[in-house]
């Protein structure tokens, strides 16, 4: 989700090379998993990657304070996670686990990475 990042650029590759799903904290949600299901069955993708970056706004998120915080403004708590880690490498392997995990999806060539915003430098996060 990150305006600092350009996903194509980070990966080496060029526009139409690759399905770019972002959002906060590059979390592997349901929604992410049913676009991914789309873009495997429908349309061919043969390669995932899990990339979270430093300087996340999600690391370290304290998501009882941030739901709390919305409620007391809003009168209305979200039916929703922010999703708050303490480890950027944990949670892109939490994201591959999650990708594992779920029967529609094809898990057989997944890898993670933590992007570095300051030096570019895409380092592998290693699963278990």
């Amino acid at each position: 989700m990150d305006c600092r990042i350009d996903p194509l650029a980070a990966a080496g590759l060029e526009l139409g090379d690759a399905h770019v799903i972002r959002n906060a904290g590059a979390l592997v949600t349901a929604d992410v998993r049913r676009s991914l299901a789309l873009s495997q069955r429908a349309l061919g993708t043969a390669e995932i990657w899990v990339v979270a970056h430093t300087g996340c706004g999600v690391l370290g998120l304290d998501d009882e304070a941030f739901l709390a915080g919305i409620e007391a403004e809003t009168g209305v708590r979200p039916d929703w996670s922010p999703g708050g880690f303490d480890s950027l490498a944990g949670s892109v392997r939490a994201g591959i686990a999650a990708i594992a995990a779920d029967p529609a999806l094809e898990s057989g060539a997944v890898r993670g990475f933590v992007l570095d915003i300051g030096s570019g430098e895409l380092t592998g996060v290693e699963t278990d």
